[in-house]
Order: C-alpha cells, then sequence, then structure tokens
C-alpha cells in the first residue's frame, strides 16, 4: 500500500496504521508481562475471533484465551519476557491488515524451578475498530524450544530442539 504513487497523506496514514498495530501487538506483550488480563483482552476484537497457540489451545472468543491466560499465567511464581522481532506489516485496506512476528520467550518458574525458552512466531490478522487497531485472528507455531531444570542448585536440560509437543504438559 506505501507505494509512489499514492498520495502523500494515504502513505502518511499507511505508516501511521502500521505503527499502531506494532503498538497493539508490543502492548499485547507487555500486558502479558506484567500479568493484566482486562488490557489482554482488549487487543482482541470483540466477538469471534481465531486464536491458535498450539499446545496451549485453540480460542474462538477472547475471553477464553483471557480465562486460561489468567488461571496459568497471572502468577507471581510465573515470570514472563515476550519480546517481539522483526514485525511484518502488510495493509490490505483501510479495515485489514496482516503481520507477522518473531517471538522470543523467557519463563522462569520460581515454583516449579524451571526455565523454558521459545523462539516462535506468530502469523496475525487485524482489523481497524472505531479507529483503534486490534488482533482479529493469531496463529503462534513454535520453532525452538528449550527445557531446564533449575531444582537442586544446578540446571539440567529437559529438552532442547524445535517444539516439545511430544513432552507432556505440565
Amino acid at each position: 500500500m506505501i507505494g509512489q504513487n499514492i498520495d502523500l497523506a494515504s502513505r502518511i496514514r499507511a505508516l501511521e496504521d502500521i505503527e499502531a498495530i506494532k503498538r497493539l501487538k508490543y502492548d499485547y506483550f507487555f500486558f502479558c508481562d506484567t500479568k493484566q488480563p482486562e488490557k489482554v483482552r482488549d487487543c482482541f476484537v470483540e466477538g469471534p475471533v481465531h486464536i491458535d497457540y498450539g499446545r496451549m489451545g485453540v480460542f474462538d472468543h477472547r475471553d477464553a484465551l483471557v480465562a486460561l491466560f489468567t488461571e496459568l499465567a497471572c502468577h507471581d511464581h510465573m515470570v514472563e519476557m515476550h519480546h517481539a522481532q522483526n514485525p511484518r506489516i502488510d495493509l490490505v485496506d483501510e479495515y485489514h491488515a496482516l503481520g507477522s512476528w518473531g517471538l522470543y520467550y523467557y519463563l522462569i518458574d520460581t515454583r516449579e524451578q524451571s526455565v523454558t525458552q521459545l523462539g516462535a512466531y506468530y502469523e496475525d490478522e487485524y482489523r481497524k475498530v472505531d479507529g483503534r487497531w486490534l488482533i482479529s485472528a493469531t496463529i503462534c507455531k513454535v520453532s525452538s524450544t528449550y527445557l531446564c531444570d533449575l531444582s537442586e542448585h544446578m540446571a539440567r536440560v529437559l529438552f532442547a530442539g524445535r517444539d516439545a509437543a511430544l513432552i507432556p504438559a505440565p
């Protein structure tokens, strides 16, 4: 959408939309890390969505995702760090966009004495609603996994590879 044959106002609007989408994703990760489930919820459109987080589940409404997030992650012993990288945002039209993101995720579980490090990527769809960009669909695919047990005052690697899908979920 951003190109030589588009007027300056349209090009500026496109750049502003792309920056707003980036901010949305950065906010989503920040709200996850700071355990703010209502703000996580507000990053998604109301009504039907498609959220596919692999082992964590597939959700058709933002409230279902937030319920699981609250149950599993909103605890002081779950220290999470989401780092977004390499955003690729394509505006489809004035109200729709597609995006892909790299993710570096790090979790320290002080209760279980474990560390999980993931590399993943997101494939997102966005919709502009009442002037605000929101996530309407997202798929997260894990590309690398590192699990480490920290009990007994030493690190022991439990798994290192592409996807720990064969390891039973905790």
